[in-house]
């Protein structure tokens, strides 16, 4: 006779906590049946019942039964109700080696438990509320020609939206027929290494430290990458001089990445000037550049000759990556050629989303938004300061008060025992030399921890881990 829930709710222990109740149930329901705590043809309580028992609402349990039965863990029948379903037992599997997973207390090391890998913006401070707030105002205003393909440039609501608060924000000159909407940096970064080349460039000098994927983007569009030398005051920019057929320069000079220092005011004219002086390009990189926090940020390095700079911006650390927003401040003569590199390929980023961005850039809630991050940015940063200090005083904690990372200057030799000790203790965390250039020489040794990424609940647990393995 088939068992009744009486029989085996005792051994079922459902545990059910937060917010996901649904796949809470489902997960513990699948667990009893797998450990043979639930037999084929025990009938469960109906849902009314199981959802008094565990305080939660019916339509809850009855969405999990309903996906259970269309897995094929339960079937339902009018007159017979919910019942374990009845399975063949699989065929005894041949004898393998363990997997890489297994055993992972058995010399192998934990899987992360802590995200502290930079890059990514506290996802769960997303403005839900007032994005949802400017996009039914979006929506409502928007004109029908908004739903067709547009300009490829993008909507020019979020252009106009965007050359007010650059000026405003980041000392940016623009006007909105300057300005490209792109879906992201690489986005636009591939587009311009095709005008680039086309126009005749033959290299885009790229600094010492950076991201792989943008010199390999360069590459891909035919252009050599030089690697320009790096100081303790940050990128050699005097070096472009020596370097014969550049014709632009990749640059993240609010704030370096990833080793977080800004560039010297006098390496910042001095860049501006060889671009005037040769005729070239300077490409910024403003990925992070509205969160400093031990004065105003820095403007942007655009002002200084609009002429000579293509500015690089992105809503993916201010708000969301996901977004797929992001945008080009561009001179007079390359803002065509880039328009039409992109509407020959597609438009890319969604024009609703783009009238919502606009609006809620005119509305102030993203300078709301980004003040509420910088304060919360600061006081991750500053924990991380403090304990660092407290577990390991002979780590030092360099570059600029800024970001969304910073960067753990550790003894000569010890990067990459750090992190396997990192591994061990379930923390996913990088090196500095993993955004080395392959010409570089391995002189510096350190950790870029990333401070947004981890959650409030496992912000503590992260730091804990993080100065376990300091040396």
């Amino acid at each position: 006779m088939a068992n009744d829930w009486a029989t085996f709710g005792a051994d079922l222990h459902l545990e059910l906590r937060g917010t996901r109740l649904r796949a809470g149930l489902m997960d513990a329901l699948r667990e009893a049946v797998r450990s043979g705590r639930l037999e084929a043809g025990t009938r469960l309580p109906s849902s009314r019942s199981l959802a008094a028992d565990l305080g939660m609402a019916r339509n809850t349990v009855a969405d999990a039964y309903a996906e259970l039965v269309a897995e094929g863990w339960l079937t339902a029948r009018q007159g017979s109700g919910t019942r374990v379903a009845r399975r063949t037992a699989p065929r005894a599997p041949a004898p393998s080696s363990p997997s890489p997973s297994a055993g992972a207390g058995r010399g192998r090391p934990a899987a992360p438990a802590h995200n502290l890998q930079s890059g990514t913006p506290d996802l769960a401070s997303f403005p839900r509320a007032d994005w949802l707030k400017a996009y039914r105002r979006a929506l409502t205003d928007a004109p029908n020609e908004a739903f067709g393909y547009g300009d490829p440039r993008g909507r020019p609501e979020l252009r106009a939206a965007l050359a007010e608060y650059l000026a405003r924000a980041r000392g940016v000159h623009a006007r909105p027929g300057r300005i490209v909407i792109c879906a992201g940096f690489v986005h636009g970064l591939t587009l311009l290494g095709q005008v680039l080349r086309a126009r005749g460039v033959r290299d885009v000098a790229v600094e010492s430290y950076g991201l792989g994927l943008h010199e390999e983007l360069l590459r891909s569009a035919g252009l050599g990458t030089p690697v320009l030398g790096f100081d303790e005051r940050g990128t050699r920019t005097e070096e472009l001089a020596g370097l014969d057929g550049c014709g632009a320069v990749l640059m993240t000079a609010a704030h370096q990445y990833p080793l977080g220092g800004a560039l010297p005011p006098d390496r910042r004219a001095a860049v501006v000037d060889w671009a005037r002086a040769s005729g070239g390009l300077v490409l910024e990189d403003d990925y992070d550049g509205e969160f400093r926090y031990d004065r105003q940020p820095v403007g942007a390095l655009q002002g200084l000759d609009p002429e000579r700079v293509v500015y690089f911006g992105t809503a993916s650390k201010s708000l969301a990556p996901g977004l797929r927003l992001a945008w080009m401040v561009l001179p007079e003569r390359l803002a065509e050629e880039v328009a039409a590199a992109k509407g020959a390929v597609d438009w890319s980023s969604s024009a609703p989303d783009q009238l919502a961005f606009a609006e809620f850039l005119r509305s102030g809630a993203y300078d709301r938004h980004v003040r509420a991050m910088r304060l919360r940015y600061r006081r991750r940063r500053d924990q991380l300061v403090a304990a660092v200090a407290a577990h390991s005083p002979e780590t030092r904690v360099s570059g600029i008060a800024a970001g969304l990372h910073a960067v753990l200057a550790l003894p000569p030799g010890t990067e990459q025992a750090t992190l396997r000790a990192a591994a061990w203790r379930g923390l996913a965390v990088q090196g500095v030399n993993q955004f080395r250039r392959t010409t570089v020489p391995a002189t510096l040794d350190g950790l870029v921890v990333g401070y947004a990424t981890p959650p409030d609940s496992g912000w503590q647990g992260a730091l804990r881990a993080l100065c376990g393995v300091l040396p």
